[in-house]
């Protein structure tokens, strides 16, 4: 059956069949527009853990989500597709993630690993091993742009993305990242992890075609953050939620806000969103929760209006996704239905056509 037959057959109001693709829907992965690479890492958070079952538990829920978009009618019709879980990934963060429990508590209580051989050999694995998790996500996200498809990223926390960021540019050359975050993320080598969760936009900056790091929602970071942020030189913006709230107090408009925000990014964009950058009653199992945040829809308000720009968002990640426990699925709820209006969001962005 050809994806136009399957498209006249398909009946988006039924209940999502799980037997079927993510959202229930019939294509195969060639005849989707967008590609999503599940990452289940989460070998360096240092507070909560879970985001590894993060992809799963959004597989799962997007069963759930009805499939009206209200900015890209009928765009189910491109369709979206989860791709294979890579099941060495999944299997070495959880082996990796007990020793770097091991360490983070070690170093919690005060301890210096520079006497202890055994832990400088374990910063060493782990160390190795994201590098070679970079390489990998690297290699997949080349394989499905160089298709042509919108390509997603799900984790995970949020050191996943790292490979996806050094494949767009190659494949695009000068960029932009915008990131929907509560942490800045600019953390040298956190704990002692390079590709630290926290060092993520550090190691961003590394990528010489990065041209503009713009940071919105940012609410908890370090003074050592704060300087690299004030002496970039304008290579990163950063749009705080504290003064994001007392503009809006003092009479500025959402839309205001976004406007300036739009104003600093480039005309590539790529969109990293921790889940954290929510309220965190949207995200309660997150891994770092932090009071304050943003509403589902301040953000796709925010990205459609970049869309509406002609600005392009290049391809985007989602991450620190964590199910709760006893089966509680909110956070994997919430993430599903802004997963599905991103996603959607993207392909428009990238000329796609339902």
């Amino acid at each position: 059956m050809t994806k136009s037959e399957k498209i006249k057959k398909f009946n988006p109001n039924d209940i999502g069949n799980k037997n079927a693709g993510m959202y229930g829907l019939p294509f195969t992965q060639d005849e989707c527009e967008i590609q999503i690479i599940p990452i289940p890492w989460e070998v360096t958070v240092s507070y909560g853990s879970g985001t590894a079952q993060g992809p799963h538990a959004i597989l799962e829920a997007s069963y759930q989500v009805d499939l009206h978009d209200p900015f890209v009618p009928e765009a189910w019709k491109m369709g979206i597709f989860l791709d294979d879980f890579e099941e060495s990934i999944n299997f070495k963060s959880y082996s990796l993630r007990k020793k770097a429990e091991e360490l983070i508590k070690f170093l919690a209580e005060g301890d210096s690993v520079e006497p202890n051989p055994d832990f400088k050999e374990i910063i060493d694995e782990i160390n190795t091993e994201c590098r070679t998790m970079n390489t990998w996500v690297k290699q997949r996200s080349l394989h499905f742009l160089n298709q042509n498809k919108t390509v997603g990223l799900i984790g995970g926390d949020h050191s996943t993305p790292l490979g996806m960021m050094q494949a767009l540019a190659e494949k695009f050359g000068d960029f932009g990242i915008l990131q929907i975050d509560a942490h800045a993320d600019l953390r040298d080598a956190y704990e002692n992890f390079e590709f630290s969760h926290a060092s993520i936009m550090f190691n961003a900056l590394k990528i010489k075609e990065l041209t503009k790091l713009v940071q919105v929602g940012i609410r908890d970071y370090c003074e050592e953050e704060l300087n690299l942020i004030n002496n970039s030189n304008g290579r990163v913006v950063t749009f705080f939620d504290r003064d994001i709230k007392q503009q809006q107090y003092n009479g500025d408009s959402w839309n205001t806000i976004c406007d300036k925000i739009i104003s600093n990014l480039p005309d590539k964009i790529y969109l990293s969103f921790d889940i954290d950058g929510l309220d965190p009653k949207l995200c309660p199992h997150t891994g770092t929760p932090v009071a304050g945040g943003f509403e589902v829809e301040q953000v796709l308000f925010l990205l459609e209006k970049i869309v509406k720009s002609e600005k392009k968002i290049i391809a985007f990640d989602l991450n620190e996704v964590a199910p709760g426990p006893n089966g509680d699925d909110w956070d994997a709820n919430v993430a599903a239905r802004l997963l599905y209006r991103i996603a959607n969001l993207v392909a428009h962005s990238n000329g796609k056509k339902a």
